[in-house]
């Protein structure tokens, strides 16, 4: 399979000590925990994109401190080993400012936890990564 790769956004959300994650409810990784996030639309610029998936997957407002990385995701068929899906996901660091998550559009649930119990969640070693780098950076 061949095709272009998707830009998506990611928003690590730190409140206090604790990050915002939120459990997927499409595929990739559906039912899985995560970072908010999704695609870039067309004409909006990639703060813009973080910020609009935080309040539409969580309904919380932050402020955004900046960039932490750029990843690739490459998803492969469980039968075939072909990448099925190739996002390039730039995650932003963002503070909390207001708002109880409520989980919305993507997101099956939503809610802040604290740093040990959001990197036990999230199965995605990458996450990790990004979430432990926000903090280091951010937090």
């Amino acid at each position: 399979m061949s095709g272009t790769p998707v830009p998506t956004v990611g928003v690590v959300c730190l409140r206090g000590t604790e990050v915002l994650l939120i459990k997927r409810g499409n595929p990739p990784r559906q039912g899985q925990w995560s970072i908010p996030g999704g695609r870039i639309e067309w004409g909006e610029t990639s703060p813009a994109a973080a910020m609009r998936e935080l309040v539409e997957e969580t309904g919380v407002a932050a402020e955004l401190l900046g960039l932490i990385d750029v990843v690739d995701g490459l998803f492969t068929s469980r039968t075939t080993g072909e990448t099925t899906r190739h996002y390039i996901m730039i995650d932003y660091a963002a503070r909390w400012i207001s708002g109880e998550p409520v989980a919305g559009d993507d997101a099956a649930e939503a809610g802040f936890f604290p740093l040990d119990d959001a990197l036990a969640l999230v199965e995605w070693e990458e996450t990790r990564r990004v979430i432990r780098e926000a903090v280091e950076r951010f937090g």
